[in-house]
């Protein structure tokens, strides 16, 4: 019997802004503006870096509470 995982979910706007915003600050949206003064911005490396790590660390959560809900729910 193969047990097959759900799709990974995508993460929502809300936490991918929530990251931008506490990593790179001036970023109050993330859709395109139609203006390079507000749509390009100048990132330090170690910014991207910690950012990139947030991202990672919100999921692997995400994929530990979904493989925890599935368990549950194979019992």
């Amino acid at each position: 019997m193969t047990t097959r995982t759900a799709p990974a979910k995508a993460p929502s706007d809300a936490l991918l802004l929530e990251i931008a915003a506490k990593h790179f600050h001036g970023v109050e949206t993330l859709e395109t503006q139609n203006s390079d003064r507000l749509d390009f911005h100048d990132v330090a490396g170690w910014a991207i870096r910690a950012a990139l790590e947030d991202a990672y660390e919100a999921g692997r959560i995400a994929g530990a509470k979904a493989m925890l809900a599935a368990a549950t729910a194979a019992r």
